[in-house]
């Protein structure tokens, strides 16, 4: 381990300098004008890869964006290790938050401040700079490699899953890393060996065939705003509880190993109410700890709602249309399609008289779940331990990577989530960071899990 500290310390000022190569670009995968943005990001990974040592490098163009794959396969009896992770960022806006270009890394705290420089550019980075110190120093890596790099996580991976689908042979593995998550703090690893499903609905709900004057015929008609509120407010009862029939059919309780290890991480409520500007958490479930809701439970939320007059002032109409967005975070072993279509049958039963409704069926994504005692989630935390000098944290993490899901099902190959960001790193937001304190060591850590398998 020392030497190849000393390798990956002598480096940091060159790494660094490629890292910001790739964030100059702005490869935002949802904004059509980055398209060639997109295409430049892809060719840069590649040429990346093919330069430390990689062979069998593609560029494969989807109906979408770019999925790069490689290989380096010369260990006969050494297991296969897939490395995924994503070049496409989010958005920038609101652009005149950010203390200095999003697109023009900037060093400042020892943090890399740039679009993706945690989420996921700079994650992914860490892998390719794995394989390279290996290569160099010993011309040869422990563990035969393969890499799947794509440009569209960020608008939800629409063409991988027909990707893996088509490639299992290719891309067959005995474990997929990932390193698109963070730690539990400064300092203290985390394995996340959980993560909770999606499923997305929009609904309408009509009354009269065109809006009304309120003094015509007000008192007289439904409001639709009106109804609109009546049936949202089916979906929950008093204590927090979603109450759509059987929404918690499938619902595994935790363990009580896994009660103790959320016990233990020690969340501070207080700080995040402060933090917040709230008096209390009392969403949701009220009969779980905070700590637990938020990773471990299932959820039903009510994203966006309007209907009627929106601008300013005032306009007396009686609105004949409303409408809702809702999502819902699911965990292990519920089934998103199922939830959606539970949901739907309730929207439709409790729909008020008087009014029709319409449901649409958005976004599904599966939950994901690897026992934390799984040989490569404890060769992973092995890992931590030689670099960072203590045990990583488990911990259920609550919101959706479906992609996870896609590689676990299409490969059948256990997932283990080695993320390195911190909770504070701004990630979709303005002034996103990476904290570079865990650049060196991100990489250190990674060959020590690779020399481990």
């Amino acid at each position: 381990m020392s030497q190849l500290s000393e390798f990956v310390s002598s480096n940091h000022d060159r790494n660094v300098e490629e890292l910001k190569e790739l964030l100059r670009i702005p490869s935002v995968s949802s904004l059509s004008e980055h398209k060639e943005d997109i295409q430049k990001a892809a060719s840069w990974i590649a040429n990346k890869l093919k330069t430390i040592g990689m062979e069998h490098v593609e560029i494969t163009q989807t109906n979408g964006h770019p999925i790069i794959y490689a290989d380096w396969l010369h260990q006969e009896n050494a297991p296969t290790v897939l490395v995924y992770g994503h070049y496409d960022v989010q958005p920038v806006d609101p652009i005149d938050l950010w203390e200095t270009p999003p697109f023009e890394p900037d060093i400042r705290d020892e943090k890399i401040f740039a679009r993706g420089a945690t989420d996921d550019k700079g994650q992914t980075f860490l892998h390719i700079k794995a394989v390279e110190t290996l290569l160099k120093l010993e011309n040869k890596l422990p563990v035969n490699i393969k890499f799947c790099i794509e440009g569209e996580e960020e608008i939800g991976s629409p063409h991988l899953p027909q990707f893996l689908s088509d490639n299992k042979e290719k891309l067959a593995c005995d474990v997929v890393v990932i390193s698109d998550s963070d730690m539990w703090d400064r300092g203290v690893p985390a394995i996340t060996y959980s993560l909770r499903g999606l499923c997305a609905l929009e609904f309408s709900l009509k009354t009269a065939n065109t809006d009304l004057h309120s003094g015509m015929f007000g008192g007289g008609v439904q409001n639709a705003n009106h109804l609109l509120v009546q049936l949202l407010s089916t979906l929950h009862d008093e204590n927090g509880k979603v109450n759509v029939a059987q929404f918690y059919d499938d619902v595994l309780e935790l363990t009580e190993f896994e009660k103790e290890q959320i016990k233990a991480l020690g969340f501070d409520e207080e700080k995040l109410k402060k933090s917040l500007g709230l008096s209390d958490l009392t969403g949701g479930e009220n009969d779980f700890p905070y700590s637990e809701k938020i990773s471990s439970r299932p959820t039903l939320e009510i994203n966006g709602l309007w209907g009627g007059f929106q601008g300013e002032g005032t306009k007396t109409v009686i609105p004949n249309e409303a409408h809702a967005k809702i999502t819902c975070r699911l965990v292990n072993n519920q089934n998103p399609e199922k939830i959606q279509g539970l949901i739907k049958k309730h929207i439709e039963e409790h729909a008020p008289e008087g009014c029709t409704v319409k449901v649409t069926l958005q976004d599904t994504g599966n939950p994901f779940l690897t026992p934390i005692d799984s040989p490569m989630i404890q060769k992973a935390a092995r890992a931590y331990e030689q670099v960072y000098g203590k045990s990583p944290v488990y911990k259920r993490e609550g919101g959706s990577i479906p992609i996870v899901s896609d590689f676990n099902q299409a490969l059948h190959a256990p997932v283990v989530l080695m993320g390195f960001g911190l909770p504070d790193e701004n990630l979709h937001a303005p002034n996103e960071h990476f904290n570079l304190e865990n650049f060196d060591k991100g990489i250190l850590t990674i060959c020590s899990f690779l020399e481990l398998m």
